[in-house]
């Protein structure tokens, strides 16, 4: 799930273009589409696709490119056949210095052909656009990481850190195995690292080739699923009671959609807010200034919520996805229920927030129950220098005159699992995208070949100033 920084492309800041791009793909571009074409055309869906398929083939490459046997792990749980993944391991040469963790997911989307104007399981570049289901989400990023490790092998890099790659499934449905989580809960030695680069940051164009601004993710929030439910012993609709279970779930969500969660902060979003508002340069921006240095300034915090993102940013929010109820028409209702989706912040525990949700309804006779799977909350990743200063730095070469803000999703990615088991998980700048979001996740997704070039040697440069020279 690809999480966009939608702010940023509001943002009024004048940037020289990136490195020119030659209008003819480089010899190692060339072979780069390949690997990318190939995890593109393989149809890696839930419903109908192979995510093992795409990791044998995958490590197909890396056999073919002479990797040891050892360094090379597929994996495939029993119950999931189609839902298998690839670890590769390349050594460093300092047994004191930690790895570092490239991570992502290569299942996508469901895309229906009948939908899409062209084969989304076809790579088909047009008017400097490469279009396909999981062209930006995330088999971009996906083929960049296989990229790197083949050439670093090709060019006999010896890095000081080990560098590990991990190509999962599961990450775009929840509920679904998940390779992140199994390898977390079951082969944590496998991806052990100081620190995993994922998805989640990236950067926002105008539309038109121009960059605006690139981020790096720095924590999300924590994602849950409540049902709601109101029983009644029913009865004929000619005798109506005032006990009626749709009504009575009615006044609950009326109550939950009333209620507004307090503003809240972490250094990410403060620094997001201070640095993103200044560049803005409008009524909006100077809100969210003034916000970052007072967060209980309601005249501020007013203006910042006429932004639906930013709205979600500051605070845990709930809300009505899914509705049921009655039996007949002719019948009062026996049951009626509701799932209420909740996206949470950063420091709150599932529980709390539940519980938070019984005291705002204030009715015993709605029940309100956890729905599986229990996603874990965990520490929100340090704004540590030692990370964001080579990002900050590339990005400055890349793209002169934009800095590099932290942000955190309003979503979640694979990152909840990786920083559960203790991996704090940076989503990175580099890959940009247009301000209608590319159709990730909807129709006819695609990516600009100029973000897709550009991106694959700012994530090479990227890994080897993290990596280390011997």
């Amino acid at each position: 799930m690809k999480t966009l920084t939608i702010l940023l492309t509001a943002m009024l800041l004048v940037a020289a273009p990136a490195a020119a791009q030659e209008k003819q793909p480089r010899p190692d571009q060339i072979a780069f589409r390949e690997i990318y074409k190939e995890l593109v055309e393989t149809n890696t869906t839930l419903s109908s696709g192979s995510c093992t398929l795409a990791a044998q083939r995958m490590l197909k490459r890396f056999q073919a490119a002479e990797f040891p046997g050892d360094q090379l792990i597929l994996f495939v749980e029993d119950g999931h056949r189609e839902e298998g993944g690839l670890v590769v391991v390349y050594p460093g040469t300092n047994p004191k210095a930690k790895a570092i963790l490239l991570v992502a997911h290569i299942d996508v989307v469901e895309a229906k052909r009948e939908d899409w104007e062209r084969d989304p399981f076809t790579l088909i570049e047009e008017d400097g656009y490469f279009y396909g289901r999981g062209t930006l989400d995330d088999k971009a990023q996906a083929a960049v990481w296989v990229d790197t490790l083949l050439r670093f092998k090709k060019e006999g890099y010896k890095p000081k850190r080990t560098v590990k790659l991990a190509l999962t499934c599961g990450e775009e449905t929840n509920g679904a195995f998940n390779g992140v989580e199994w390898l977390a809960a079951n082969k944590r030695d496998l991806i052990d690292a100081e620190f995993a680069l994922n998805e989640g940051g990236g950067g926002d164009s105008d539309g038109k080739g121009k960059v605006l601004g690139q981020s790096v993710q720095v924590g999300e929030k924590t994602f849950a699923n409540f049902r709601l439910e109101t029983r009644n012993p029913g009865g004929h609709s000619s005798v109506p009671v005032r006990d009626n279970a749709i009504y009575q779930l009615a006044r609950a969500l009326t109550k939950i959609d009333e209620h507004e969660f307090p503003v809240e902060m972490t250094d990410t979003t403060r620094r997001f807010f201070a640095e993103a508002g200044a560049a803005r340069g409008d009524r909006v921006g100077a809100a969210m200034v003034a916000l970052a240095k007072n967060p209980a300034d309601k005249a501020a915090e007013a203006v910042v919520n006429t932004d639906r993102f930013l709205h979600g940013n500051i605070r845990t929010t709930c809300v009505a996805t899914l509705l049921d109820g009655g039996h007949a028409p002719n019948a009062l209702p026996q049951r009626a229920g509701a799932n209420v989706n909740c996206r949470i912040f950063p420091g709150h525990s599932i529980e709390s927030i539940r519980d938070e949700l019984a005291t705002v309804i204030g009715d015993p006779g709605v029940t309100i129950t956890q729905l599986p799977p229990k996603r874990p909350t965990p520490p929100q990743p340090p704004l540590d220098p030692k990370i964001i200063g080579p990002m900050e730095k590339l990005v400055a070469r890349y793209w002169p005159g934009l800095k590099v803000i932290p942000s955190m999703a309003n979503g979640y990615t694979d990152a909840t699992f990786l920083g559960a088991a203790g991996i704090p998980t940076y989503g990175i700048p580099g890959i940009w995208g247009d301000p209608d979001g590319n159709g990730a996740h909807g129709l006819n997704e695609r990516i600009e070949v100029k973000s897709l070039y550009v991106g694959r040697d700012f994530m090479f440069d990227l890994v080897k100033a993290y990596a280390g020279k011997p």
